[in-house]
């Protein structure tokens, strides 16, 4: 079998604007086959109906996705008042109906404050969370419904675009962790109506924004050439860690998993660290005076 049917050794990040009525799993998919690379995660699922920023890892830019699981959020979401539903989405089949109350921007402005901050939330039972082995969303479609332990996240930005009858459009900054349907389901509740996800978009990952996104359409236009070009480099996903660089002897024994004596590094950093050309060779944790491999990049072929 030849190279280009096992896939590309290509390593990188993506930054994707996934379309909606596409799981995250399937625009991983069709990003992997445009690529022809051979290996290519997310960074943490969208639901089908959301669109927005989706990084992608590819090769060994997989090691690191973690730091982009853990990181902060943005959102932009419709919540479609007076209906609630299965699935706390537009798609889900309706469970109630109540009569919205006459809003203002005060009276939502009193809701939404009481969303700001710390606080506790219950996920959603169609959600990825597991139960005994089992997503949740796949108890939920048996019928069964599963107590869920509230998790701890954090709302930091909750602003009111614009509303109507029976709609609020929100701009949302939360931890990870945090289910924008839930927070849709509370609103509702707290409003006295009930309400639903009809409308997401992710606009933040951290750092990086949808105006530095690309839809799967515009990377199918492109030559294979800029395709390739707009992988953003591993190290993107980390680069506000303090960097150490390495010699050739040095940077030859890190990729041997071994600990280094390094007087620049300080005690519990986590450090970036690259050759002498600039090469990034992975992450490393900084302890007593040693450099210690946590996270070895394997780049012997590719980008």
């Amino acid at each position: 079998m030849s190279r280009r049917h096992r896939g590309l050794p290509i390593h990188g990040l993506l930054l994707l604007d996934k379309d909606g009525g596409l799981s995250s799993n399937a625009a991983v998919q069709r990003a992997k086959r445009l690529f022809q690379a051979a290996k290519v995660g997310h960074t943490g699922s969208l639901d089908p109906i959301a669109t927005g920023v989706l990084p992608l890892c590819f090769g060994e830019a997989t090691k690191l996705s973690g730091f982009l699981l853990d990181t902060d959020k943005g959102y932009r979401v419709r919540v479609r008042l007076g209906r609630t539903t299965t699935t706390a989405d537009i798609e889900g089949e309706t469970v109630s109906e109540r009569a919205v109350p006459a809003l203002t921007a005060e009276s939502v402005e009193t809701v939404l404050r009481q969303f700001r901050g710390e606080q506790l939330q219950i996920p959603p039972m169609y959600s990825a969370l597991k139960h005994q082995g089992q997503r949740l969303y796949a108890l939920a479609r048996q019928g069964r419904e599963i107590e869920r332990e509230p998790r701890a996240v954090t709302i930091y930005r909750l602003d009111l675009l614009e509303f109507g009858p029976d709609w609020l459009d929100l701009d949302v900054h939360c931890s990870k962790g945090t289910y924008i349907r839930s927070l849709a389901v509370d609103i509702g509740e707290r409003l006295g109506c009930g309400g639903h996800v009809e409308i997401l978009r992710r606009t933040a990952v951290g750092r990086f924004r949808l105006d530095a996104c690309l839809t799967l359409e515009q990377l199918e236009e492109m030559a294979e050439a800029e395709r390739l070009g707009r992988l953003l480099p591993m190290d993107a996903m980390v680069e506000g860690l303090p960097a150490v660089h390495l010699t050739p002897e040095q940077s030859d024994r890190f990729l041997h998993g071994q600990a280094l004596q390094f007087d620049q590094s300080q005690p519990g950093d986590l450090l970036r660290v690259y050759d002498g050309h600039g090469r990034f060779l992975g992450l490393a944790d900084g302890e007593g005076g040693l450099v210690r491999p946590r996270r070895v990049m394997c780049l012997a072929e590719g980008r």
